[in-house]
């Protein structure tokens, strides 16, 4: 069950890139691990976010790449263009808050064979309606920001 909900993440990530945008009111959270194997990210934002970054891609991205493994998005970090690439086992959530929607992964271990889907089921739920209380609106020049999935998450 756990990859083929990481292949739905897939095929939306590729309906957005082949768009180029994030079609209507959608934006797309996904948290990921910075440590996870795969994942590249720049040393200040590993020391700024050392578990775990929130990204949002809405309108403001480029270069989106995907394979069968992982994705790669080029995003601003106050001003910089930054390269990320983010293997699909290493993305902990992946939610769409305008249409209540989100998926919540188990890490995974990228080195086990076994079948993860016998085991471990990501659980789909639908976003809170305060969402956007959490979100800060974006100042222009500031490039993509990074917010907290707190809102998203069962308790």
């Amino acid at each position: 069950m756990q990859k083929s909900l990481r292949n739905l993440m897939r095929d939306v990530l590729e309906i957005i890139r082949d768009i180029g945008d994030a079609p209507g009111e959608h934006h797309f959270y996904i948290e990921f691990l910075t440590h996870a194997p795969g994942v590249s990210i720049p040393e200040h934002l590993l020391q700024e976010y050392p578990e775990r970054m929130t990204i949002v891609l809405q309108h403001q991205f480029q270069n989106l790449i995907i394979d069968d493994d992982g994705f790669g998005v080029t995003l601003w970090f106050k001003g910089r263009e930054t390269r990320l690439e983010i293997p699909f086992l290493a993305v902990t959530s992946f939610a769409d808050p305008s249409v209540e929607f989100g998926l919540r992964f188990e890490p995974v271990d990228q080195d086990d064979d076994s079948d993860a889907d016998a085991t471990d089921e990501a659980e789909a739920a639908p976003a809170s309606d305060n969402a956007s209380g959490t979100e800060e609106k974006p100042k222009p020049g500031d490039g993509a920001d990074v917010v907290s999935l707190d809102a998203f998450r069962k308790k």
